[in-house]
Order: C-alpha cells, then sequence, then structure tokens
C-alpha cells in the first residue's frame, strides 16, 4: 500500500493530527458530531482544473456525473466553476437548478426516463436541457411524442454501447454487450436513421460510457475508436455529429490503485482524435468520482471495542463505529476497500480489528482486518468518501443521515443538516 494518503496534499498529518486543508478533523468531529462528511472545496476544484488544463483550446463541455454527489454545496462548487452537470432523473435537475446551474449545459443519461421527466427536461427553461443521452428506440419515440406535445424538438445524443470491457467490478461496469445501458454498437446506425426521421428530435451528437473506476487509458481509447467509426457510417448517412460525449469513469486511488491522472488521459483522447480527422469536433465529458472522490472524508466514533475470545479460541476483533452501511455503502455493496485512519495517532499497540456499523446486517462493515491503536471516543477517518457516499446513504434502522461540512479557504461550512427523527416521521402517516 502506498504511504501517501488518497487525498494528498489537500488530506494530510501534521504531526499526529489528521488534517483536511490544513483543518484538525478530530476537531471538527467535536464541533459537528459524527458521523460526519467532511469535503475540501479545493480538492474538487484542483481536479477539475487537471480536466481543464488538458482542454485549453478545443470546443468542450466538462459535465460533472453528480450522481457521484449530490450536495447542493458541490454542485454550486462545479457551477460557478463553469460546469454543466451529467443527469440521471428529475429529481437531480431540480437539484442543479436549485444550485444555480445552467440548463443549457445539462446533459440528461439514464436509462428509464419517464414521460414528465422528460417534460420537466424540456420545459426547464426557455430552451431546455443541452441533450438527452437516450439509451433506446422505445424512448426515441416517447421523447419525440413528449417533444411533439410541447411543441419542441428536443436534442438527442445516442448512448452507445461499445461492448468494450473497461476491466471494473461487474456491478459499476456499463459499456458490455450484456449490461443494460445504451443502443448495442450493432443496431446505432439503425437507431440514428429512426431518430433523423423523427420530426420532434434533432441528432446532436454520440455518447458512451463504459464503466465507473477505470483505472487504464486503454479502455479509453477503445471506446472512442468505436464511437468515431460510427460517427463516419452516421454522417455518411447524412445525419451530422456536432459533439462527441465520452463519458466519465475514471478511477482514484483508495489504496494502491495508480489511474492515470485527468491531464494524461484527455491528451491521449485529444490525440486520437487528432490522428483520426476528428479534432474539430466538440469534446463532452461526465467526470464524477475523479472531482469529488479523494477530495472527502466519512468521520466516525468508536463506540466499542468488542475482542475476539479472551480464553485464546479464536474469533475475530470488532471496533464498532456510529457510522454504517446506512452513511456508507460502498463496502458492504460493492466489497469496496477504502482506507481507515485514526484522526489522532496514538503510541500504543495496533490490534487487528473489523471496523463495523451497529445496523443490524451482517454485512455491515467499513473496513476488515485493519491494524489500529483505537480507544472508545477515538474518531476515525474513512478516506476517499467523496464520492457514492452521502449520494447513496439511506435511512436504513430509522438511521438519520449524517451531516456534511465543506472546507472553504479553510473555513468549515455547514452544508447540509444532520437529519434527526422528526424529520423521519414527518411523512409518515398513521391508519387513524
Amino acid at each position: 500500500m502506498s504511504t501517501t494518503l488518497p487525498g494528498a496534499p489537500h488530506l494530510a498529518r501534521r504531526g499526529a493530527s489528521l488534517q483536511l486543508d490544513g483543518v484538525d478533523l478530530a476537531a471538527l468531529a467535536r464541533d459537528f458530531g459524527t458521523p460526519l462528511y467532511v469535503y475540501s472545496q479545493a480538492a474538487m476544484l484542483d481536479a477539475l482544473a487537471a480536466y481543464e488544463r488538458a482542454l485549453v483550446g478545443r470546443r468542450h463541455l466538462v459535465c460533472y456525473a453528480m450522481k457521484a454527489n449530490s450536495s447542493l454545496a458541490v454542485l454550486q462548487t462545479f457551477a460557478r466553476a463553469g460546469c454543466g452537470f451529467d443527469i440521471v432523473s428529475g429529481g437531480e435537475l431540480a437539484r442543479v437548478l436549485a444550485a444555480g446551474g445552467d440548463p443549457s449545459r445539462v446533459v440528461f443519461s439514464g436509462v428509464g426516463k419517464t414521460p414528465a421527466e422528460m417534460r420537466q427536461a424540456l420545459t426547464c427553461s426557455p430552451t431546455g436541457v443541452r441533450c438527452f443521452n437516450v439509451e433506446s428506440t422505445a424512448e426515441l419515440d416517447t421523447l419525440n411524442a413528449v417533444a411533439l406535445s410541447l411543441d419542441r424538438r428536443a436534442p438527442v445524443s445516442l448512448r452507445v454501447n461499445p461492448d468494450v470491457d473497461a476491466g471494473t467490478h461487474p456491478y459499476i461496469s456499463t459499456g458490455l454487450k450484456d449490461n443494460k445501458f445504451g443502443v448495442a454498437h450493432a443496431q446505432a446506425l439503425a437507431a440514428y436513421r429512426h431518430a433523423a426521421s423523427l420530426p420532434g428530435l434533432q441528432v446532436v451528437g454520440i455518447d458512451c460510457h463504459i464503466g465507473s473506476q477505470i483505472t487504464q487509458v486503454a479502455p479509453f481509447l477503445d471506446a472512442l475508436d468505436r464511437l468515431l467509426d460510427l460517427v463516419e457510417q452516421v454522417e455518411a448517412a447524412g445525419i451530422p455529429i456536432h459533439h462527441v460525449d465520452v463519458g466519465g469513469g475514471l478511477g482514484i486511488t483508495y489504496s494502491d490503485e495508480a489511474p492515470p491522472q485527468a491531464d494524461v488521459l484527455v491528451s491521449a483522447l485529444l490525440q486520437r482524435l487528432d490522428e483520426r480527422g476528428h479534432g474539430h469536433r466538440e469534446l463532452l465529458f461526465e467526470p464524477g468520482r475523479s472531482l469529488v472522490g479523494n477530495a472527502g472524508v466519512l468521520l466516525t466514533e468508536v463506540l466499542v471495542l468488542k475482542p475476539g475470545a479472551e480464553d485464546g479460541s479464536g474469533g475475530k476483533n470488532f471496533c464498532i463505529v456510529d457510522a454504517a452501511m446506512n452513511d456508507m455503502l460502498r463496502p458492504a455493496m460493492y466489497e469496496a476497500w477504502m482506507q481507515i485512519e485514526p484522526c489522532v495517532l496514538r503510541d500504543a499497540p495496533a490490534p487487528v480489528w473489523d471496523v463495523v456499523g451497529p445496523v443490524c446486517e451482517s454485512g455491515d462493515w467499513l473496513g476488515r482486518e485493519r491494524a489500529l491503536a483505537v480507544q472508545p471516543g477515538d474518531v476515525l477517518a474513512l478516506l476517499s468518501a467523496g464520492a457514492y457516499g452521502m449520494s447513496m446513504a439511506s435511512n436504513y434502522n430509522t438511521r438519520p443521515r449524517a451531516a456534511e461540512v465543506m472546507l472553504v479557504k479553510g473555513q468549515p461550512y455547514l452544508v447540509r443538516q444532520r437529519e434527526d427523527i422528526t424529520s423521519l416521521l414527518a411523512s409518515d402517516r398513521l391508519l387513524g
């Protein structure tokens, strides 16, 4: 495992203290309570800058894939930085608008858009969203009917499934022929012809997304080649393609992964575009995890230490904390490894613990077999928690969701209040 902390240089130790942007994390846990998400705005903007540096002089739009983290302060940060947004629901569109995002810089993805969501996206501004990333011919027909009912033409890009193996976890692979996403590569030309024949639609681009937490450049280049093959076929059929959307999926370092830097990936894609004579095209990206993943941590307090059998008969040591699978689902859902660090180092032996939460499930774990010198009351930090943490959180076991703090130039701002039981019960109704 690397000795450099994921999230460096924004996340670092100063002596025994773990700090984010120079702010002591144990102190934040005392001030705001736990479980607590803490984000570095500077880390997010630095991650975005790596994409933008490589794209200088090119027509492009970086659309933040907000499913990674949809907190309003995060969206506001990216909107103010000029980002567009990749959304997958009407609720996400409402969040973009609430955060001050520009709907003309929004691409609407997702395999199951409802007619109501289509209407919402077409009427959220005088021109509606920038583009619908359509994933089936049936969706083309539904969107056409909705657009005609509103006397609009819906801009569309077909999400093509290039059947490229991204080499990632099966649950976050999206570009293989057996995945639910996109139009099959072999059927794409016919789908484009169909889209071009519908009076309520305007073809504007082509799109693909092959998966998440991808740590190599090669799968992106393979997918781009397959996309450009189709662009040439579609334009030969008389249907112009104005932009190429290469999706997102660039991975981050959780432990010893070594994904390419964003500017390295972008430069490789631009070189391939130029080599194939497509350098004039507008390029869209949909990064999520790579912008926010290592910008956040989840803080949790140690409640109970439950050692294995003292008679030497074996058994695991359990470190029971106040965060749980409802706060961070990735370990339980994907068996994901996430680094866990004490917020204050102890000069003491470090037994091996399974770090688990209070939820009534054996799958409620945050880290297995971690060497930690801890005592009840200590605060632990689950690193790389800025993506797919709060956005996947739930109220399982009637547990209020955590609070969120964003650090802006070293100052902490409470950007989401901790839920309470009153708010959880507010929408329930007794029978009478």
